[in-house]
């Protein structure tokens, strides 16, 4: 009994790339996508649990569906991914929940449905990790035609003391590379020209001899792609392989996701993050090296618990010295099971609130400075749509930058040389170059 589906996403690229596929298996089950929640028969609410703000996003997301569900009784309530992989008794005490699943499940989803459709909640989350190997390859419903994410490393060896992937995700494993690039090539006959290769900690890829190195060059050569971008990156994993990867294969997009948490010493100690202050700096500095025109991104966690006035601005110090072009921080919330929940959370709400404000004041203008040296300049944009005002044409740069363009609808997939015309600090406008 097919009908409409409606799926709501928190959290990260991965979890859009798992929902992307629960789209393309409802979808093979006959059923059509909803534009919202109030015109479809089953509504999944795929969760995120890395921080606070998106956990609670999502439970605030279920409690409101017990309405939708007293109007229509039909209608199946499915609670997915992190959330329930790590707080399956609160889930369930939602009375209008009919289907729980983790992270490792996904691909059962249309057993699950069925079961679910006989009346009985339906919860699956202790099942054995997969075998990436034995995943099945499934065909994604893509929100975007021309760009496109390929999982390829789920899971998490390194136990920071903040992060609670490792608990929900699972320790690291990677994909097979023939099955990453059959992915690939199936996505380029649907006339995707970009791909993101996802992964906890991308950089740490291994499977057999084949490393992410190795893996890029594999990609790159799928005939029809364009464009080949990886995220995210560990410091720890990050090597000079890798940096040589994005400078020698033209399809590689020079932008890097690095993220350092902090510039403290003492406070990466803390973290368990496995490397220093010092060997962050000399892994961007090498990268800037072999790769000039890249572009660096990075996360970062102020009011970490013991953080002093002093850490924090060997963070700021950390980002004057290496240059960001994008920066994203949060500020410090304790997650269940981690071992920095047994910290005591010593720093003031209104100090953590300062310091995200210094530090976002601080990359932002460092991006609007970097992005001015843009201005004149011509730069290969990948129209992908319309932008989210619906006026402008919508696309990124090689090194990730968004853009707003001018042009028809004619242009949408294409590559189009673009005349940067006004900068801000993490968006651009332009005009596309005349046809000779």
């Amino acid at each position: 009994m097919a009908g409409k589906y409606f799926i709501k996403t928190f959290g990260c690229q991965m979890n859009v790339n798992d929902s992307e596929k629960m789209a393309g298996l409802l979808e093979g089950m006959g059923y059509k996508k909803a534009e919202s929640p109030e015109e479809a028969d089953i509504v999944i609410v795929n969760t995120c649990s890395v921080r606070a703000k998106p956990d609670n996003k999502a439970y605030s997301f279920i409690g409101n569906l017990k309405k939708l569900k007293r109007e229509n009784p039909n209608l199946l309530v499915a609670v997915a991914g992190c959330v329930p992989q790590k707080e399956k008794e609160q889930i369930l005490r939602f009375p209008h929940v009919d289907l729980v699943f983790g992270t490792f499940n996904f691909m059962k989803l249309p057993s699950l449905i069925e079961r679910a459709r006989e009346g009985k909640v339906v919860e699956i989350l202790h099942s054995k990790i997969p075998e990436e190997d034995r995943v099945p390859l499934i065909d994604p419903s893509l929100e975007n035609p021309y760009v496109a994410y390929v999982t390829v490393q789920r899971g998490c060896n390194r136990f920071c003391t903040y992060c609670i992937v490792p608990f929900t995700r699972g320790r690291e494993r990677s994909v097979k590379p023939e099955l990453v690039v059959e992915e690939v090539k199936r996505l380029a006959n649907r006339g995707v020209k970009e791909v993101h290769l996802l992964g906890q900690n991308v950089d740490f890829y291994r499977h057999g001899k084949t490393g992410l190195a190795e893996l890029l060059h594999m990609v790159s050569e799928v005939p029809g792609i364009e464009r080949v971008r990886f995220t995210t990156s560990h410091p720890a994993g990050f090597s000079e392989e890798i940096a040589r990867a994005i400078r020698d294969i033209p399809k590689v997009c020079p932008y890097v996701h690095l993220p350092p948490q902090s510039g403290s010493n003492r406070i990466l100690e803390r973290m368990n993050r496995g490397y220093t202050r010092e060997e962050y700096i000399e892994k961007v500095k090498m990268l800037k090296e072999i790769v000039p025109e890249v572009a660096l991104s990075g996360d970062f966690i102020v009011g970490f618990p013991g953080e002093t006035e002093e850490d924090f601005e060997d963070t700021l110090s950390l980002v004057e010295e290496c240059g960001f072009d994008q920066g994203f921080v949060f500020e410090y919330s304790p997650r269940p099971f981690t071992k920095a929940a047994t910290f005591p959370d010593d720093v003031p709400k209104e100090v953590k609130n300062r310091r995200l404000t210094e530090l976002q004041e601080l990359i932002k203008k460092q991006a609007l400075e970097k992005n001015k040296e843009r201005l004149g300049r011509v730069e290969e944009v990948l129209i992908e749509g319309y932008s989210p005002k619906g006026t402008e044409l919508y696309g990124r740069t090689l090194d990730n930058k968004p853009v707003a363009v001018e042009g028809s609808e004619e242009l949408i997939g294409k590559t189009v040389k673009v005349e940067i015309t006004q900068v801000s600090p993490f968006f651009l406008k332009g005009k596309p170059l005349q046809k000779e």
